[in-house]
């Protein structure tokens, strides 16, 4: 049986009804950045940007060519940390979100 339904879209019209579902996204990138999973972190905040504000609305937000944010957030994307900042920033207002940094030791 082939997937009929693009998963874009699922994960859209999740976000779109289920705020924890976006939050949990955004918390997902947060994590894979800080643990040196840059390129599956970038594809989460890439789906969660054209879920929610949309790569225009980004553009307005970050003060950043949309084309531009399309690329940093490519798999092969290289933003700095001040572009990383601004679009976590965005993300974060636009779900009315804060995110806090918890350190556990390894045993």
């Amino acid at each position: 049986m082939t997937l009929t339904r693009n998963y874009k879209h699922t994960i859209a019209q999740r976000v779109a009804r289920d705020p924890a579902f976006a939050k949990a996204l955004l918390d997902e990138a947060a994590t894979l950045f800080l643990s040196g999973e840059p390129e599956a972190a970038r594809v989460i905040l890439r789906e969660l940007v054209s879920a929610t504000v949309g790569f225009e609305g980004l553009a307005e937000l970050t003060r950043k060519p949309s084309k531009s944010l399309h690329r940093m957030l490519s798999p092969k994307g290289n933003p700095s940390m001040d572009n990383l900042a601004a679009i976590f920033g965005a993300i974060r207002a636009c779900l009315k979100v804060s995110l806090s940094v918890r350190v556990i030791e390894a045993a």
